[in-house]
């Protein structure tokens, strides 16, 4: 989350007009994320999220985004979901950009998850993948490898000014994977950035997850390869095989990983270190000085990407 546009008092009382929510108390912005900006809203009726889609986010895919988190809702999953306003619309503009106020979901996301935290996401990824198998709006994944050459090209030109010689070694690691993409995995809808900020706990028990702006249609286990990279490497970088474990045994109580995608999971978390490293260091190169957002290393997932490298099956993830 972050903040790019504000919004005036006037702004905000007349969208707030259109709803059944009260008068705004307050309104702050949340300096986290990279793609909108997102406010913690306070009226008389209670809090909300409220978000402004800014230009990185088409207006076409926002009733997917919105209508999967309905969706999920509907079908037991505990996610944040969009507030109606007073004529059923979930989605009005504000300030100049498409808007929406979003519930807010009680709870707090580990900065240093454990074992148990890493089970529960295994459990609630798979049940949210069950959940959507029904869901019959379609977004494609423009985040997949064939998006990934533009980001590096993007950025290529000065990615020496965070270590020289990336641009080579991110230019080798791509032309493997557009190479040897796997393109036959079970397939649905995945949330795409489930880090370890995007779910929510109150004590051990998942109450919510959140930030749906990335899901589409994808490959099933490439979701699982976001989450072994975004929740099973320690704050030195090492790969925790405990937590890992964890987390796939979960996964699969509820949903059992195919021969297939079993054997792709460590080139899955190639493509998956490599999307996140690109994506980071492209927002590194080019967010403006002004915005009020906490920019996020790239070397970090090159450090991930390297430790896949050397993957050469699922044992190294802690299952047979």
């Amino acid at each position: 989350m972050a903040v790019y546009t504000e919004v005036s008092d006037q702004e905000l009382e007349e969208f707030l007009a259109g709803y059944d929510l009260g008068a705004p108390l307050s309104c702050k912005g949340i300096a986290e994320g990279v793609e909108n900006s997102n406010f913690m809203l306070g009226t008389e009726r209670g809090t909300y999220f409220l978000t402004l889609y800014e230009k990185r986010v088409a207006p076409a895919d926002l009733p997917f985004f919105l209508g999967l988190m309905e969706h999920l809702a509907a079908r037991g999953i505990p996610c944040a979901t969009p507030i109606r306003d007073k004529s059923g619309k979930a989605l009005n503009q504000l300030a100049g950009r498409p808007a929406a106020i979003i519930s807010f979901v009680a709870g707090m996301w580990h900065k240093r998850p454990t074992a148990t935290h890493c089970a529960a996401l295994g459990q609630a990824a798979a049940r949210m993948h069950q959940a959507a198998s029904d869901f019959t709006l379609r977004r494609p994944n423009a985040l997949s490898v064939q998006g990934w050459r533009p980001l590096l090209e993007a950025s290529a030109p000065r990615a020496h000014e965070v270590q020289a010689g990336l641009t080579d070694d991110l230019q080798t690691e791509l032309a493997f994977l557009e190479a040897n993409w796997p393109g036959k995995l079970p397939q649905g809808v995945i949330h795409a950035d489930l880090f370890n900020d995007n779910v929510l706990f109150l004590q051990d028990r998942i109450s919510g997850l959140i930030d749906f702006y990335f899901a589409c249609n994808d490959a099933l286990a490439y979701d699982i390869a976001i989450c072994l990279n975004a929740w099973c490497f320690e704050a030195d970088r090492s790969f925790n095989i405990t937590k890992a474990r964890a987390m796939l045994t979960a996964y699969q109580r509820e949903r059992t990983l195919t021969m297939e995608e079993r054997e792709a999971l460590p080139l899955l978390a190639r493509g998956s270190a490599l999307r996140f490293l690109l994506t980071r260091l492209y927002d590194w190169l080019h967010t403006p000085a002004d915005a009020l957002v906490r920019r996020k290393d790239p070397l970090e997932y090159l450090h991930k990407l390297r430790f896949h490298r050397g993957v050469r099956d699922i044992g190294a993830y802690g299952i047979e």
